[in-house]
């Protein structure tokens, strides 16, 4: 039998999910059945590009329906620890070679994105802090080297 697989996930990024799936739902899917509707009164579908159109965005819609049901399905939502580093912690760490800070908040791999200091907990950083505490020196092993850093602040 295989193994349930679970998708970690913040309460703000299930929230997020939530959310997408009711405007696809209640809003975006309404939306292309009447607009493939419309594309039927035009007449003869074989060369109606409003109706290839249409059902092409049905499909999309569809598919990302079926995509958001699951992992919502599937999800586990981490609160955070301010004991140890977890999946919804916000993590502030010092790189020792030269002293400079950075903060990160530590989500799952469908939250993540670099550019608001998400970084997900199988990313190279988030995966090397993972369960440790304030105080701990880790080596990070990543694509362009090792390097370590210290934990100064979970929140």
């Amino acid at each position: 039998m295989k193994k349930e697989e679970k998708i970690l996930m913040t309460p703000e990024g299930f929230l997020a999910l939530e959310e997408e799936l009711n405007d696809l739902r209640e809003n975006q899917r309404p939306k292309v059945i009447s607009a493939l509707k419309e594309a039927r009164a035009l007449g003869d579908l074989s060369e109606n590009a409003e109706y290839d159109t249409a059902k092409n965005e049905q499909g999309r819609i569809e598919a990302r329906i079926k995509e958001i049901e699951y992992k919502l399905e599937h999800s586990e939502i981490m609160e955070g620890s301010k004991d140890t580093v977890s999946v919804g912690s916000t993590v502030k760490i010092k790189y020792v070679e030269d002293g400079e800070e950075e903060e990160y908040k530590i989500v799952g791999s469908l939250e993540a994105d670099p550019f608001e200091n998400k970084i997900s907990n199988e990313s190279p950083i988030g995966n090397a802090i993972f369960g440790k505490k304030v105080g701990d020196v880790i080596e990070v092993t990543s694509p362009n080297g090792s390097y370590k850093i210290e934990i100064i602040g979970i929140n």
